[in-house]
């Protein structure tokens, strides 16, 4: 189970958000929300998001949509030095 991994992997979740996993360790940050099938991964540091990825690829069945566009009816727009939410 995700939830599992997530936890065993050094990830915490809190009451107040059941969908949100954090795990912070010296100067970086991982962030994962999880809701049904739908996940979102972020982090401060790209090495450490590709491990990830890799990891959890190589644990569960993924597909890759590509740059987050839509999450929980928020949009979201990428561009060259911007991230727009609305």
């Amino acid at each position: 189970m995700i939830v599992n991994y997530l936890m065993d992997n050094g990830f915490n979740n809190y009451d107040d958000e059941p969908t949100l996993y954090i795990k912070e360790s010296d100067a970086n940050l991982s962030i994962f929300f999880l809701y049904v099938d739908d996940l979102i991964f972020t982090g401060s540091d790209d090495i450490l998001i590709h491990d990830f990825k890799e990891a959890m690829k190589s644990e569960f069945e993924m597909t890759k949509l590509g740059l987050l566009k839509y999450f929980f009816g928020i949009e979201v727009k990428k561009t060259k030095n911007d991230n727009f939410i609305s």
